[in-house]
């Protein structure tokens, strides 16, 4: 949705991109806030989550070795130091906004799958799931950066409505709440779906998929240019910025008259070289 081209380099091509500083700390940000649900109610203080962000980065750089590359150069760890700081921030910012002492998440950094009468696979992982004693779900997610202006609320909730299209068909029930927790402003976006909402969605990801298919066969994967251009580690072989896509790698056919087929769209599988389900970010 963001640019067709930058899926093809990410999801075709695999084109290797750099670590990122910014993503790297909301990973380990989700980590803490994660872990914190693992000690005692009473316990959950700012002081607590603070005190985990040593052992969380330590577990990251383990199963990530690539991120030390982030501080390449960085002999005095000052600016280690700096940005783990800033990720201190960011989780006592969160006990501003909510009250983990009193929360028990039903499940947290939850995998689920499902597929769609089409064929389609959507799967994704939830940061948190809460359940009422009255049975009502919500859903939350952290963000670790600010809150999009009003204008741009309806992109930020659409992860969180394919979060609960995927609910509503594993459990047979709607999410009460979609809750978007933004620590980098301090605001919290939230949304009351409604069945009308999913299913809107659900057509959406399935003309979504059948346009990935069409390029996928056709290999014509146009970029989009935006603002985001300006992080993106793939300008130097993207047209906008006159550099040259990489030789593609799939067979291809000429598109069709007519964009849009209808049929069954089979899941592509894995092993084949093409995307095979889409995923919630």
């Amino acid at each position: 949705m963001q640019c067709p081209l930058l899926y093809r380099f990410r999801v075709i091509d695999k084109l290797p991109e750099k670590p990122s500083e910014a993503a790297t700390r909301g990973t380990l940000v989700h980590a803490v806030l994660e872990r914190l649900f693992d000690v005692p109610a009473g316990e959950r203080t700012a002081p607590q989550a603070k005190a985990l962000i040593p052992a969380q980065w330590d577990r990251l750089l383990e199963s990530k070795p690539e991120l030390t590359e982030l501080f390449a150069g960085d002999a005095d760890g000052e600016r280690l130091a700096g940005w783990l700081r800033q990720a201190e921030q960011l989780v006592e910012r969160w006990f501003s906004l909510e009250d983990p002492t009193r929360l028990e998440p039903a499940e947290r950094e939850l995998f689920v799958e499902t597929e769609l009468e089409s064929g389609l696979r959507l799967r994704g992982v939830i940061d948190r799931v809460d359940v009422a004693p009255t049975g009502e779900v919500r859903i939350v997610d952290y963000k670790t950066g600010k809150a999009p202006r009003p204008e741009y609320a309806e992109g930020a909730l659409f992860q969180m409505k394919f979060y609960a299209l995927v609910i509503r068909r594993l459990k047979n029930v709607v999410p009460r709440r979609l809750q978007l927790v933004y620590l980098g402003s301090g605001d919290v976006l939230t949304y009351d779906p409604v069945p009308a909402d999913l299913e809107r969605v659900e057509r959406k990801l399935v003309a979504l998929w059948e346009a990935i298919r069409l390029a996928t066969e056709t290999g014509e994967w146009r970029p989009r240019p935006t603002k985001l251009c300006g992080w993106c580690d793939h300008r130097a072989v993207c047209p906008e910025f006159g550099g040259t896509p990489p030789v593609y790698p799939l067979s291809v056919r000429p598109a069709d008259p007519v964009e849009g087929v209808q049929g069954r769209m089979e899941p592509v599988r894995a092993g084949t070289g093409r995307p095979e389900a889409l995923e919630g970010p």
